[in-house]
């Protein structure tokens, strides 16, 4: 039936490559239970600038954790390095880098 209507390639996309396309939303749901949890404790952010840079600041987080890097040690190393970098070499400090 799935052959019939064409979808065979993206119904077995997944067994065809490396194994690493995962058959469940698992990890999207566990990426998001932090943000579910602190939804009320997140509630007042001050102001919406406060909220814009708290966004930024999660989103880096989580990019540092899906790329396999230590957020905090991470955060710390471009803290000491961001006085000294020109506008220029700015992304050579985001964490997939």
């Amino acid at each position: 039936m799935l052959e019939e209507d064409g979808r065979w390639d993206a119904f077995t996309c997944f067994l065809d490559d490396d194994g690493r396309i995962c058959l469940t939303n698992n990890a999207a749901e566990r990426a998001l239970r932090g943000i579910a949890l602190g939804r009320k404790a997140w509630l007042f952010a001050g102001s919406p600038r406060g909220s814009d840079r708290a966004a930024f600041m999660y989103s880096l987080i989580g990019t540092a954790k899906i790329s396999d890097v230590d957020p905090q040690a991470w955060l710390a190393d471009v803290l000491a390095r961001l006085p000294d970098t020109p506008l220029s070499r700015l992304p050579e400090l985001l964490p997939w880098n």
